[in-house]
């Protein structure tokens, strides 16, 4: 692994120059203790950046300042100005957005082919911040007729919550702090946004682009860091009012512990084993890479995707077959290729754990039908790919089968009955989506009402809207992202009674 900085001549000009540094307060202020740590690009192995090590002292700057902000000029802000701030940001992130991408594709190892012109994947982020440019407007109480006798006046009132943690992880770095920062800005909270150490730059680019379209100081907040140190910090902080965190269910549950000093607030989009079930009578044509792309899109580093897919007995030798000729004819490549399909895994660390489940899977019975290896060709040796990787004859309690592997890697498991898969698909400690593939709508309908999930996808899947609420069931969380329930979690109600006798 390189210790000099990539000179890569397409990188972007933000990665130039000294260590990046966080935002506090509306300053770009190095760490307190001067630390830094570097950034990684997964394709080779190679620093790319070094950026601010924050620690509890950062951590507990940025909550000071974004307290200070909430109690400032910004909660008498008008409605309508949060709504312009929204826009301006939405149409920032439109106009930089080419930047903000390479970050994401040089320090995650999404593909930059999955945004090149013609994808319009820059209009997703900026629709979620116009999505709720147009809440600010609309948030209001109701007038309650009361009992009570005489003149009893009785409304209620929405408030913001007040100061915000939003805690986001690496495998979607834009998108995910878009889906902090709309609520945030359109409910009247301020906020401290903790990136993935991971994946910080996108983090901190968008912060320089808050404050360039007039974001007042202190209402977002960026410090980067370890979780065991500016995380732990903000989640137990007595200053923080809520948390708002995407990751594993594991580190959810010890913020849920770590909450407990203050009760704070909490909504939490964790962890996934989704159920993906296969019909004999579906359409094949679609459901094999429909099926396929739910589990290998950003090589399998999506909380949401269908790792475990269903077919149907008639079906399933031939669905094997077709999902595996697929996955070998994927091209896993560097991020940066524009022909790349199938980029690395984010660091090393994240290599080392699936490819532990690659050789987990054929110790415990599972048939590899494709893939199964760490891609090791001269040009990739140093990067943290793998193949693409599909496993056959899968049995419920097999590891592969119930663990959130996090990598390309499909279980295809066979079943008979609805009310069998229907059971089996629930047999999960998750609850984040599932899907199904049918040409009858009466199956889609029954299947998809006992599914024990918060999303399921009908003959589709990894399809999102603004106005759609995404969360969990079970152990994959409490709330949603995005949609009008998503706000109800950034907003307190207040009864007000007034006796005018």
């Amino acid at each position: 692994m390189s210790a000099s900085i990539s000179t890569d001549p397409t990188r972007s000009s933000f990665l130039s120059g000294d260590p990046k540094k966080m935002l506090i307060g509306g300053l770009w202020v190095d760490a307190a203790s001067g630390k830094t740590f570097p950034s990684f690009n997964p394709s080779t192995g190679e620093v790319i950046a070094e950026i601010a090590e924050g620690d509890a002292e950062d951590a507990n700057r940025a909550v000071a300042a974004a307290r200070a902000a909430f109690e400032g000029p910004w909660r008498r802000m008008k409605p309508s100005q949060r709504q312009e701030l929204l826009w301006a940001v939405a149409d920032a992130i439109e106009e930089n957005y080419e930047e903000l991408q390479l970050l994401e594709v040089l320090e995650m190892g999404s593909p930059i082919g999955r945004s090149r012109p013609g994808k319009k994947r820059s209009s997703w982020e900026a629709s979620v911040l116009r999505y709720f440019a147009g809440w600010p407007t609309k948030i209001h109480g109701q007038t309650i007729p009361n009992s009570l006798p005489g003149s009893v006046f009785t409304y209620t009132v929405k408030e913001p919550v007040g100061v915000v943690a939003a805690i986001v992880p690496w495998n979607r770095p834009i998108s995910n702090a878009v889906w902090k920062i709309g609520p945030v800005l359109a409910t009247g909270c301020t906020m401290v946004l903790k990136p993935a150490e991971e994946a910080s730059l996108a983090a901190l680019r968008l912060g320089e682009l808050l404050t360039e379209v007039g974001v007042p100081d202190g209402v977002v907040n960026v410090v980067t860091g370890f979780g065991e140190t500016v995380g732990a910090t903000l989640t137990e902080h007595h200053d923080v009012d809520k948390v708002s965190f995407t990751g594993s269910t594991a580190v959810g549950q010890s913020i849920v512990r770590a909450s407990a000093g203050n009760l704070k607030r909490l909504s939490l989009e964790l962890g996934g084993k989704s159920p993906d079930v296969v019909f004999a009578d579906a359409d094949l044509t679609r459901a094999i890479p429909g099926a396929a792309m739910a589990v290998f899109t950003n090589s399998g580093q999506v909380c949401c995707a269908g790792t475990r897919i269903y077919a149907e007995r008639p079906i399933y030798e031939q669905f094997v077959e077709g999902v595996s000729e697929f996955a070998k004819g994927l091209r896993v490549g560097n991020s940066l290729d524009p022909e790349t399909q199938i980029g690395p895994l984010v660091s090393s660390e994240q290599l080392e754990r699936v490819t532990g489940y690659l050789e987990l899977g054929p110790e415990e019975g599972a048939r590899t039908t494709a893939g199964g290896h760490r891609v090791m060709t001269e040009d990739l040796a140093k990067g943290y790919f793998v193949e693409p990787t599909v496993f056959a004859d899968v049995e419920d309690g097999m590891r592969v089968a119930r663990d959130e592997i996090f990598g390309p890697v499909a279980c295809i498991l066979p079943f008979d009955s609805l009310d069998e898969v229907s059971k089996r698909a629930n047999d999960t400690n998750y609850g984040l989506s599932g899907g199904l593939w049918t040409r009858d709508i009466g199956k889609a309908h029954r299947l998809a009402s006992e599914m024990q999930a918060g999303t399921v996808w009908v003959n589709g899947f990894l399809q999102f809207d603004p106005g759609i609420p995404f969360g969990g069931y079970k152990m994959s969380g409490w709330g949603s992202e995005m949609g009008e329930k998503s706000l109800d979690d950034y907003l307190n109600t207040k009864s007000v009674w007034i006796n005018s006798d």
